[in-house]
């Protein structure tokens, strides 16, 4: 026979035996759990001095964000309030003499003031976005645009893949999940410090933005040769289809940001997510598919398929990968 009565509890752990408030209790030592050994792993590391790369799994975060929501985000007001000069410090113009000193510790850091959350969660709580009013004459310029955005960068395997190939290209990965954009952070704070004597990676940074809405705010008209939309969400639900990255009003913006000539690169392992891009950007007057012949030619498309984290997935599950590229079109006369 089994007897159904629940064994005691170990003293030390019942409440009813200790002097003890279950606040109490729940602050005594034990263990480190995942978000205390997260805090304690990023507070190692703050100040952007080491070169030892970040940890990913510390970085960890739910691969879906409802870029409807009004997240806890900063952006500029338009691109003239954009300071760039803190994501690319070694391709910032001279600064003003009284304001050297303020920005001296920035050539190996980025700012990660885009990333802070109010709460200091995991970035998905529904806050409210807000503009930094500043001067236009304050922002500090850079000696040449950001040329290349990278749209839901992930953990950044394109941006550190492509910055050494186009070293004298400005380019930009843009998440909205906030730990992935410090890990991408991070990452790139090691790769400048390891490769600092080549001056490598000063061309590639990150900022956590919700590209879906505030793209123009980053980019003046035809500012962009190149925009990477690297195996984006596929939302498969029809009522979903709304939030995909590429769509009619989409791709407006993308035809103002990018220049005529410019190339618009889509990759991913649902075909029907393929048809869907494919579509789309066909019937866009701004855009004409690129040739398969040219597609492949294309020193940036062998990156995309084998560089970035997705890409490296789903080789490894011995997936299909689809590739689409559309080249901006000149804007016929008026």
């Amino acid at each position: 026979m089994f007897s159904l009565e629940a064994e005691p509890c170990p003293p030390h752990l019942n409440l009813h035996n200790q002097d003890l408030s279950r606040d109490e209790f729940a602050a005594m030592p034990g263990p480190a759990n995942k978000k205390q050994k997260r805090e304690q792993y990023k507070n190692a590391r703050q100040g952007g001095s080491t070169t030892e790369l970040p940890k990913k799994k510390f970085y960890r975060q739910r691969a879906h964000a409802n870029v409807f929501s009004d997240h806890d985000l900063v952006y500029p007001i338009s691109p003239a309030y954009m300071d760039w000069a803190t994501y690319y410090p070694a391709y910032a113009e001279p600064e003003v003499a009284d304001s050297i000193e303020s920005t001296t510790s920035q050539t190996q850091d980025i700012s990660l003031k885009a990333v802070e959350t109010q709460d200091g969660s995991d970035g998905n709580g529904a806050t409210s976005s807000e503009a930094i009013p500043m001067k236009a004459k304050d922002m500090r310029k850079l000696k040449q645009d950001v040329e290349v955005a990278d749209i839901g960068c992930g953990f950044g395997g394109l941006l550190v893949a492509l910055a050494p190939k186009l070293p004298n290209t400005l380019m930009l990965g843009m998440e909205i999940r906030t730990q992935v954009t410090e890990y991408v952070h991070e990452r790139i704070n090691a790769l400048r410090l390891q490769n600092s004597k080549e001056g490598l990676y000063q061309n590639a940074a990150c900022l956590r933005a919700n590209s879906m809405k505030f793209l123009p705010n980053f980019f003046k008209k035809d500012q962009l040769s190149k925009i990477f939309l690297c195996f984006p969400d596929p939302h498969f639900k029809a009522r979903k289809h709304k939030a995909r990255i590429v769509s009619t009003t989409l791709n407006s913006e993308y035809a103002y940001a990018v220049r005529p000539g410019g190339i618009v690169y889509t990759i991913t392992d649902v075909e029907d997510l393929h048809l869907w891009m494919v579509e789309h950007f066909e019937k866009h007057p701004s855009f004409a598919r690129v040739s398969e012949e040219e597609q492949e030619a294309d020193e940036c498309v062998e990156v995309m398929r084998m560089e970035t984290e997705e890409g490296q997935k789903v080789t490894r599950n011995n997936g299909q990968k689809f590739v689409a590229l559309f080249r901006r079109l000149e804007d016929p006369p008026w």
